[in-house]
């Protein structure tokens, strides 16, 4: 029987109370065993307790010290499934993808939007889904939820109160579960698995909204290594500087200061191109950075992994813009700090 480990780490999947009360964490396993005993047909499963959190506690610090015990705990098993709260599941999936390059074994990510000690819980068939995903699906990490199969650093969060809670909207999916199981071939990783669990957190994301003031991101700037910058559309942002919120300032006083800007779209589908308006044209001379169609949350964690392992300017330019583990569309490469031969004005 193939050997799997179950790391929990909270969320609501294990929690216990509801309406009226607020749901909070509690007893997982003992749960686990009542309500889904046949989990343990599938496999061998070593559970055990990583923390017990609701998500929206999960930060850089425990991302690096769940890579490292999966790193070091993976080479006896077949694979993984780590139970974790919807909230901050994509951002966790996405650190773990870079921190875990290599992977020849499955890392899948599941929750739920209703405790497993529920009766209407979504929780049993996520788990089950999750527990086969790993033993039959690609070697990468992967969230599955809904009986869907996503790549971790691809997926987002789209709803609070339904069973499809995830979405990928730029990448296909890694695996259907219906009545059969169907998975796709996933990444295919290049060298050995390896540990890279820096990461530098003093980064921020920036979203940008009519009215905008441009004084409040400047005065942010000598706080932070890092910017990513949620964009509208392909790139754009307020240019014009008769108007009084021209955020071009910004880019120029970052590059002064040499804090990298990522900038990615506010929109689900497709991408930023800075060459293709005036004012994306404007930051990538001024040193702005493509995330292509990374998802925010990608794009936060690799550039929190860029600032930690690439002192160099350039050097970080290049990781940021390329693709590492599929968290972007492979395009042909914007040269760092060169603006486009041809731009016009956004819609």
């Amino acid at each position: 029987m193939p050997r799997l480990l179950l790391l929990h780490t909270g969320g609501t999947l294990g929690m216990a109370g509801g309406r009226p009360s607020a749901l909070r964490p509690a007893a997982f396993f003992k749960t686990l065993k009542s309500r889904c005993p046949e989990l343990f047909q599938l496999a061998d499963i070593e559970l055990e307790l990583f923390c017990n959190l609701d998500s929206s506690e999960m930060q850089p610090e425990l991302w690096s010290r769940l890579a490292a015990h999966l790193h070091r705990r993976l080479p006896d098993f077949d694979g993984a499934v780590v139970t974790h709260g919807t909230d901050t599941l994509a951002y966790t999936a996405s650190a773990l993808s870079f921190m875990l390059p290599g992977l020849d074994k499955p890392v899948v990510m599941t929750g739920s939007q209703r405790p497993l000690g529920e009766v209407r819980s979504d929780a049993r068939l996520n788990l089950i889904d999750a527990v086969l995903s790993a033993l039959q699906g690609p070697p990468e990490v992967s969230i599955c939820f809904d009986s869907h199969l996503y790549r971790g650093n691809r997926a987002r969060k789209v709803k609070v109160a339904e069973y499809d809670a995830f979405d990928s909207p730029n990448c296909p999916l890694l695996g259907t579960l219906g009545v059969e199981a169907n998975f796709a071939p996933g990444l295919r990783q290049k060298g050995p698995r390896r540990l890279r669990e820096r990461l530098e957190s003093r980064v921020f994301l920036l979203k940008v909204f009519p009215g905008l003031d441009p004084s409040l991101p400047m005065a942010l700037l000598p706080q932070v290594r890092g910017l990513v910058l949620e964009a509208y559309g392909a790139g754009n942002y307020p240019l014009a500087p008769t108007l009084g919120h021209s955020l071009l300032p910004l880019f120029r006083e970052a590059r002064a200061r040499d804090v990298p800007v990522v900038v990615v779209s506010q929109a689900h589908h497709n991408g930023v191109d800075l060459s293709l308006y005036e004012s994306g044209a404007a930051a990538l001379a001024e040193g702005a950075l493509s995330g292509g169609d990374m998802t925010p949350s990608a794009a936060l964690v690799k550039l929190m992994q860029g600032l930690a392992y690439h002192r160099d300017r350039e050097a970080r330019a290049r990781f940021i813009q390329t693709p590492i583990v599929g968290e972007m569309t492979d395009r042909p490469s914007i040269v760092h700090g060169t603006p486009a031969k041809k731009s016009r004005r956004a819609r």
